[in-house]
């Protein structure tokens, strides 16, 4: 397990600080990055958050998948490694 995870099925309109409140909760919030489509402006729909360890991370996981945020059902997954490109 690693301590940054996935969080997919976000709304557009969501804020990095919106996450980082969401998921403080739990325990300190290392980072929090919104992807943003370049053309718009606007997220993607998924974002990255890292907490400070993995059982703040798991813990997080654990409760926040599936849970509603923004009236969307929230998907949050263990994070794998950037593929080279």
């Amino acid at each position: 397990m690693t301590n940054k995870l996935f969080i997919g099925n976000l709304e557009y309109s969501a804020t990095e600080a919106q996450l980082t409140e969401l998921f403080a909760t739990f325990g300190t919030v290392v980072s929090a990055k919104i992807i943003i489509d370049r053309m718009t402006n606007l997220g993607k729909g998924f974002a990255f958050v890292e907490m400070e360890n993995e059982q703040i991370a798991a813990e997080a996981m654990a409760k926040l998948d599936g849970s509603s945020f923004a009236g969307r059902a929230l998907v949050v997954k263990e994070a794998k490694p950037q593929e080279r490109r």
